[in-house]
């Protein structure tokens, strides 16, 4: 309890509060944008996180974060283009439902649906980190790295629809993580002599040039932006009494796609533009009118954003509570806490209880902000979609540059910054996943650590297999794999069929 209270304390600073504000505000922003994402984003956020506390700096990333999964709805609904992918699932109801002449009722529906997901992802977040965490709490130097394998084998599932990829952008991430002084010998690796890489490259430069960088680069290269366009005499207003009232009406329908979104969210390798499209597919499998879905329906808007933003609270369980990423966010926010010195896993809850709590309390206040904020700035959103590409662009590239070079006060950051840029570009545009490059780089090193320590204190290779919780952990991988596996096979299959419909998430 006296961790709590000081947590609350804490979060409830007005610098604090402004900070959620802010991010907020910049993640309704860039999530309204189309081809601006909730990734880039957040990884504009990460330089600034340095020069604030470890709980500012999260609470900040969280308002982004979750003012970008409720923004993707807005040109969504009102232009039939995805802010995000996230919120793909969203036109195929919200942009019917305005082009019927209902554009209030569409908007409303879809933030009250963000809204109620986000505060039942969090329930549940709150709820299942700290107990899953007390099992992890147990672990060893052989569980440690058979969790750390488990984490990467999602590498096998965010290869984008080719397993053989997602693997290669995995170990070309794990390579880079290898590239400074060896932790244990000293030894240099892959340093050329360069003293610059002698610890190795930082990890935020890594993520704003894969994530932020390589995405401006892909919209230099496009040279034109879509437009919104929307009729702007049209009124948007809509009672929440009547919002509430349709909520209700559809209460299974919010629950299950809470659920859903949590379920999908919480798997490494997933994410929130899986739970948009599975819940959708849920909703209209299970209703009794599944012929009104793509026509305007509310039970549609609601499964698709109740979903995607409860997927949220689902990916910062297995972050907090294991230490593995499971998310582009959820990887950049891991790697602001150990810029800090801090590590998420079994004993996050024990040696940092009020940072902890802080996390979950800025959950639940971004989600708040959200709400008012998109509420009652709409209209100025919309404008933001005025502003031509070729004014944001350098804006966004210049911040990019100044955050890396905040980092260390060193120009190399801003070159490290270029380099992956322009491999996360290349990566791209080979359809290659930087969520699996990210995630090797950062979980590569900690894996090699632990059985570097497991096998200097017992060399017994039997033992990973051996510790229960170990072999446990090295089956579940394999089974990951094998899910992986059979899924990429059947996508195969269905994207060689005459007649499919290609659905990319």
């Amino acid at each position: 309890m006296e961790n709590l209270l000081m947590s609350i304390e804490a979060i409830l600073q007005w610098d604090t509060l402004l900070l959620m504000v802010v991010g907020v505000i910049a993640g309704i922003i860039f999530g309204c944008i189309p081809g601006f994402t909730i990734t880039m984003a957040v990884a504009l956020t990460l330089p600034f996180s340095l020069g604030l506390g470890p709980l500012e700096g999260i609470s900040l990333m969280m308002g982004v974060w979750l003012g970008g999964a409720s923004g993707g709805l807005i040109s969504a609904c009102l232009l039939g283009i995805p802010g995000t992918p996230s919120a793909m699932a969203t036109t195929f109801d919200g942009y019917p439902m305005v082009k019927n002449g209902e554009p209030g009722k569409a908007l409303a529906i879809g933030l009250w649906s963000s809204f109620i997901g986000s505060i039942i992802g969090g329930i549940i977040l709150v709820l299942a980190a700290p107990m899953l965490s007390t099992i992890a709490v147990k672990f060893g130097a052989w569980e440690f790295f058979s969790l750390m394998v488990f984490g990467l084998s999602a590498i096998a599932s965010l290869g984008e629809g080719n397993l053989i990829k997602g693997l290669i952008a995995g170990l070309l991430g794990m390579f880079v993580g290898t590239i400074g002084t060896d932790p244990l010998l000293g030894v240099e690796r892959f340093t050329f002599g360069s003293v610059e890489m002698l610890a190795g490259f930082a990890f935020l430069p890594v993520l704003i040039g894969i994530f932020a960088f390589s995405q401006l680069l892909s919209e230099a290269k496009n040279g034109k932006k879509e437009k919104l366009q929307f009729n702007q005499n049209l009124s948007l207003s809509y009672p929440v009494s009547k919002t509430l009232k349709n909520m209700l009406s559809s209460w299974v329908n919010v629950i299950r796609s809470s659920i859903v979104g949590v379920f999908i969210g919480a798997l490494p390798g997933a994410g929130s533009s899986i739970a948009n499209i599975l819940s959708y597919d849920v909703a209209k499998k299970l209703s009794k009118n599944p012929k009104k879905f793509g026509t305007g329906t509310k039970d549609g808007i609601i499964a698709a954003e109740t979903a995607n933003n409860s997927s949220e609270g689902g990916a910062l369980i297995p972050t907090l509570a294991l230490g593995i990423p499971g998310s582009a966010v959820t990887v950049m926010m891991m790697g602001a806490l150990l810029v800090h010195g801090i590590q998420p896993g079994p004993y996050f809850f024990i040696s940092e209880p009020v940072l902890a709590y802080g996390i979950f309390l800025s959950f639940f206040i971004s989600a708040i902000f959200m709400l008012l904020i998109q509420s009652f700035g709409i209209k100025f959103f919309l404008k933001i979609n005025d502003v031509p590409m070729h004014y944001l662009i350098p804006v966004v590239i210049i911040l990019c540059a100044l955050g890396s070079y905040a980092i260390n006060n060193r120009v190399f950051d801003i070159w490290v910054l270029l380099l992956f840029g322009v491999v996360g570009y290349l990566l791209k545009q080979s359809s290659f996943s930087l969520a699996a490059f990210v995630l090797g780089v950062i979980l590569g090193p900690l894996t090699e650590e632990n059985l570097r320590i497991a096998i200097t204190t017992n060399p017994d290779l039997t033992l990973f297999l051996t510790r229960p919780i170990s072999g446990v952990l090295l089956l579940l991988t394999v089974l990951s794999i094998v899910y992986a596996i059979v899924t990429d096979i059947r996508h195969n299959k269905r994207m060689n069929t005459p007649n499919s419909k290609d659905i990319t998430v």
